[in-house]
């Protein structure tokens, strides 16, 4: 079994920023990729950021030049959001993929309003 656990969503301006992490217990192996989603109502979740085990990075564009993702190791990913906007208004979901396998957190809300 493998658990996600996302932290780091809230409230914030227009303009300001947030981090969220996502830590990965259970089963974990080495090689994996993470990532991170995001939805809101009425709508498909979609991809924010990846990160492989190299550290290689994709990014949507609509987050091109403002999010950064990041990880520590094979079980805790980051991602910097600066420059938010109510557009970025979600609830963020971690992922982890492995071994053929798709795992998702609980997810973390974030709002971003003035």
């Amino acid at each position: 079994q493998v658990q996600l656990v996302e932290s780091g969503g809230g409230l914030v301006q227009p303009g300001g920023s947030l981090r969220l992490s996502c830590t990965a217990s259970g089963s974990i192996f080495s090689f994996n990729d993470m990532a991170w989603y995001r939805q809101v109502p009425g709508k498909e979740r979609e991809l924010v950021a990846l990160i492989n085990t190299y550290r290689l990075t994709n990014y949507a564009e609509f987050v091109k030049g403002r999010f950064i993702i990041s990880r520590d190791n094979a079980k805790t990913v980051h991602l910097q959001m600066n420059s938010l906007n109510a557009d970025d208004t979600a609830v963020y979901y971690c992922a982890l993929a492995q071994r053929g396998s798709l795992y998702w957190g609980q997810g973390t809300q974030v709002t971003v309003s003035s």
